[in-house]
């Protein structure tokens, strides 16, 4: 589907001719004078830079057209920004300069939230070998108090932690995609009593 949508950008590209360095020049002092078809030419010019500078990232465990949503939302971001502040200095050093940056911070938040994926996975599986281990010992199943003491947390921390186990497992279920999480098992969390979260 992704690729789909990129094919259908790469085909809408070819129709947009892509600013000269003069065109640039020429259009941001019109922008500047407040005619918005040249801020809208200056943006829709410099598209073909946004797309070679999402590509660069490519591969990065971003998807390519969210690289390209990214990369385009910065060039508009950085057109308005050097009408208003920025001025006479390198224009497209500037627009290559902000795409970088928002590409950077795109890259570096996917990879922080994998990291928390991986971490709440961790943590549901320990949770839920304690359990198991606990309701063989108790003959029943444990409470978050008990489970809580056994994991050296607070009662909060256990219930946050089967809370995001549920949440992402219901999110999991509406996806139909229930093989994720946790490797490939689906996760069983018990231990909370009746009435608790």
């Amino acid at each position: 589907m992704h690729d789909d949508f990129y094919q259908m950008y790469l085909e809408e590209m070819k129709a947009i001719t892509p600013c000269t360095q003069e065109e640039n020049t020429q259009l941001l002092n019109d922008a500047a004078a407040g005619n918005e078809g040249a801020k809208k030419r200056l943006i829709e010019g410099n598209l073909e830079a946004a797309l070679k500078c999402a590509k660069e990232y490519d591969g990065k465990g971003v998807l390519l057209t969210d690289l390209v949503a990214e990369a385009n939302m910065a060039l508009t971001m950085a057109v308005t920004e050097f009408l208003t502040d920025a001025g006479d200095g390198d224009f497209e050093g500037f627009l290559a300069a902000r795409m970088k940056a928002a590409l950077d911070l795109a890259v570096e938040e996917q990879q922080s939230a994998k990291q928390t994926g991986e971490e709440l996975a961790a943590r549901v599986n320990v949770l839920q070998t304690v359990s198991q281990m606990l309701a063989k010992e108790l003959g029943r199943e444990a409470t978050v108090e008990e489970l809580a003491d056994k994991m050296k947390m607070t009662a909060g921390e256990v219930k946050d932690i089967m809370k995001m186990a549920m949440d992402a497992m219901s999110m999991n279920a509406e996806n139909a995609d229930l093989e994720d999480l946790a490797g490939g098992e689906g996760i069983e969390i018990t231990g909370a009593e009746d009435g608790e979260e």
